[in-house]
């Protein structure tokens, strides 16, 4: 038994040395990057969410403006979620009759391998399915983006000013965070949605990311409190650095991990928002349309015409989980007390450099 613990002892001091011979001479920044990219989940969803995005802009187009100065840049897809066509009927299996079935047939065990017209289906009206999906999916990444972008430099700002200067300017900043905590997002979205969906999906997400701040901004009001007490930045005082340096220069980039990460996980709870408020009838309004829309639209349609289903859910779920998996990564990434398998590239890094 001792010598099965002196063994076990023995292997892990030379782990130690040889993962610390191949991060020698490495910055934070390179440490996080080679940590990021081992991560095999992380790097695979991040590639496929890249994919997805550049697939559904470059198909449906790009649309920005307003209704009275629209801005448009067209796609490939030959169809727009205003056009119609008489959509295609026929038998099932069963003796029942199908109305818009999905064109698109990819498995090869069964005839040809063909995309078709309408390879997501149609509509009982005809609306082309690929088309309304694809406009849904870009709804929803653009209200994520947003969203993120907003909530994020709105609760870091609001974090690292309330756990620096602390005091009375901690005390009415984590009081009207508490309010707003208090209060249900899903409730504040109705709200935002009643009044804003009309509108479009953008003065809908900046004022959703106007509410999404709370959790950040006390994230962030932890790690400065911390930071703030730690010997470089009572060096940047003595140098006479002044508070927004302080901030910005030195405490700030030390907390990037906490906002990274955060901001990044705050991205799948966008996405999910916006699906249940236009579920409901509070987000996108028609004649637009997004993921959440066109599963409440056609709930009622899931035994006759389960496509209607599939294609929605399947975005939601894998754009959600691939950010969520981004974000897993940088939270390992980030952490320093991750433990990393050592790879055969490493071990004779290692032993180069100790033959140097």
């Amino acid at each position: 038994m001792a010598k099965k613990n002196a063994q076990e002892i023995q292997d892990s001091q030379e782990k130690l040395t040889i993962e610390a011979a191949t991060l020698e001479g490495l910055s934070q920044g390179q440490l996080v990057r080679r940590r990021f990219f081992s991560h095999k989940a992380a790097m695979i969803s991040l590639v496929y969410l890249l994919l997805i995005i550049l697939f559904i802009f470059s198909a449906g187009g790009i649309h920005l403006g307003s209704k009275e100065f629209p801005i448009v840049v067209p796609g490939w897809w030959q169809f727009s979620i205003t056009d119609m066509t008489p959509p295609t009927i026929s038998q099932g299996s069963v003796g029942q009759v199908i109305v818009g079935a999905p064109t698109a047939n990819l498995n090869p065990f069964a005839g040809a391998v063909t995309i078709g017209d309408h390879p997501f289906g149609q509509d009982s009206i005809g609306h082309d399915y690929f088309a309304l999906v694809i406009r849904g999916a870009q709804q929803s990444i653009m209200v994520m983006l947003v969203v993120g972008i907003i909530a994020g430099l709105v609760g870091t700002f609001i974090g690292a000013i309330s756990g620096f200067f602390r005091g009375w300017i901690d005390a009415i900043l984590m009081r009207f965070t508490d309010l707003i905590i208090t209060i249900p997002t899903i409730i504040i979205g109705s709200v935002i949605g009643a009044k804003l969906g009309n509108l479009g999906v953008l003065p809908l997400a900046v004022f959703l990311g106007l509410f999404a701040w709370t959790g950040l901004a006390r994230l962030v009001r932890g790690e400065f409190l911390t930071l703030r007490e730690r010997e470089f930045v009572d060096a940047a005082r003595v140098a006479g650095a002044s508070n927004m340096r302080v901030i910005f220069k030195h405490i700030l980039p030390n907390a990037m991990g906490v906002i990274i990460v955060s901001v990044t996980l705050l991205l799948s709870s966008a996405i999910l928002l916006e699906t249940a408020l236009s579920y409901v009838g509070f987000g996108v309004q028609s004649p637009d349309v997004s993921l959440g829309t066109l599963i409440s639209t056609y709930q009622d349609s899931f035994q006759a015409s389960p496509w209607l289903f599939w294609w929605p859910g399947f975005f939601i779920i894998s754009i959600a989980l691939s950010v969520n998996f981004i974000g897993d990564g940088l939270r390992d990434a980030f952490d320093p007390r991750q433990k990393r398998k050592l790879t055969r590239k490493d071990l004779l890094l290692a032993k180069k450099v100790e033959r140097a």
